[in-house]
């Protein structure tokens, strides 16, 4: 282990760095994908360390406050028929012990599936919970800023906290970063959406002080939007009286008494460009607009939705919902056709029976794959090159409108547990995660509860 070195990436002054931890694995990121790869390594007796940014769990659904598992349960135009759930696991584990501290709603009709609106502070005590209880070291505040290679060989991360710079050495890396921010900082390939166009950001918002009696009456049972409110919105845009991007807009009722979770917003460059939040300034665009865009949003429902006339916005994320950056390259790469022909894989540790839901223009565009689902095969994790790592989250290596459908949480808690899986088998029979069988990791999700 002699020539252990950073990436060229590190200034040379700042490559003699203090070890902080040497452990089995290190996980990247504390979102959906995190908890579950971490909380798997734990669980089987591997000494792990999550490294999160922020001073809590739950990313793009806490942080950006999306606020829905989504991806649970098929798509039917019979929607009166009760909710078919094909998606368990560590999805079902996390979804019960929020249900257990009051955190989840009952599944509630989306278009021609369902979903579930969490609560966010539930969630991150359940991570927390689950992290503990799993024996996984957690370290909040601390982000990556570096990697320690041997050749090919990922070695290792230098993080960065308040406390300075130092070294967690690990034998296996899961990057759950949703960016690869691993892979990238290591100089792997990696590429963004359709030729540079990714998906829009949106802010998320939570609106409370709303009479929900006289607001289900008018909006009805279906998260999406009824017509008649996109014909308002479309209305006054013409009228010059509002400036609303988006005029089909999804509301969400929440565990809490008189509140709605809104995704509402579209965010693109004020010069019309796409936004790409990899950017710190297209970042600090989207996050600053975004807010303002809440505002005229909340001010359309106070004015024109029943029941929302004395609401208000209670928050708003502490970052921007983010649905797409990089994505990797990796030894398969699931195609839009996969998801559209709804592939069945004998290497596949997910299923997925979301629509293609792509944020990208004026409207939404949603391809539903009804009574039917695909399977996401696993070397959609592995990166074409390097060794010792892995990603999990919606950095997998997917075509732009798959990506649309397979970035969903149901689906990211999976990958995680996909990937901790993974690092399990690939430390005790000594076998590089790449020359793993998918089957081999779904048997052993099986074991666990995932329905593959």
């Amino acid at each position: 282990m002699q020539n252990w070195k950073l990436n060229n990436t590190i200034p040379q002054q700042q490559q003699q760095l203090p070890i902080l931890r040497e452990v089995d694995v290190v996980v990247v990121g504390g979102g959906s994908a995190g908890v579950a790869a971490a909380t798997t390594c734990g669980r089987n007796g591997l000494s792990t360390v999550m490294i999160e940014k922020y001073g809590f769990c739950g990313g793009s659904a806490v942080a950006g406050m999306s606020g829905t598992i989504c991806g649970m349960y098929m798509a039917s135009d019979n929607i009166a028929d009760e909710p078919e759930q094909v998606v368990f696991g560590f999805t079902e584990e996390f979804r019960q012990a929020l249900a257990d501290k009051g955190g989840v709603t009952e599944p509630q009709r989306y278009g021609k599936t369902y979903t579930v609106t969490h609560d966010p502070l539930v969630w991150r005590e359940v991570a927390d919970d689950f992290l503990e209880d799993a024996g996984v070291e957690t370290l909040f505040h601390t982000a990556v800023d570096g990697v320690v290679m041997d050749g090919d060989n990922y070695c290792g991360v230098v993080v960065e906290s308040n406390a300075g710079k130092s070294v967690i050495l690990a034998k296996r890396i899961i990057d759950a970063s949703g960016d690869a921010a691993v892979i990238a900082r290591a100089g792997g390939e990696y590429f963004f959406g359709d030729n540079g166009v990714i998906q829009n950001p949106s802010m998320f918002f939570r609106f409370g002080g709303v009479d929900m009696e006289q607001y289900l009456e008018y909006y009805g049972e279906d998260t999406i939007c009824p017509p008649k409110m996109t014909a308002k919105i479309l209305e006054l845009n013409a009228s010059g009286e509002y400036n609303l991007p988006r005029h089909k807009i999804w509301i969400f009722p929440t565990t809490r008494p008189g509140e709605l979770m809104v995704n509402a917003t579209r965010l693109a460059g004020q010069d019309g460009r796409v936004l790409n939040v990899i950017d710190p300034v297209d970042f600090t665009e989207a996050e600053v607009f975004g807010r303002r865009q809440v505002r005229d949003y909340a001010k359309f429902l106070n004015h024109f939705v029943p029941g929302c006339e004395n609401a208000y916005v209670v928050d708003t994320g502490v970052e921007v919902g983010i649905r797409q950056t990089r994505s990797i390259e990796g030894v398969s790469k699931l195609s839009n056709d996969h998801v559209v022909e709804c592939h069945k894989d004998q290497d596949g540790i997910c299923r997925t029976p979301w629509p293609i839901e792509l944020h990208s223009g004026t409207a939404p565009k949603l391809h539903w794959l009804l009574n039917d689902y695909y399977d996401v095969p696993y070397n959609t994790l592995v990166p074409k090159v390097g060794e010792n790592i892995i990603v999990a989250g919606r950095c997998l290596s997917a075509e732009h409108e798959a990506l649309a459908s397979a970035r969903v949480t149901a689906q990211t808690f999976e990958y995680g547990h996909a990937a901790g899986t993974a690092c399990v088998l690939s430390l005790k029979d000594d076998k590089p995660l790449r020359q793993l069988q998918g089957r081999e990791v779904a048997a052993q999700m099986k074991l666990a509860g995932s329905a593959l």
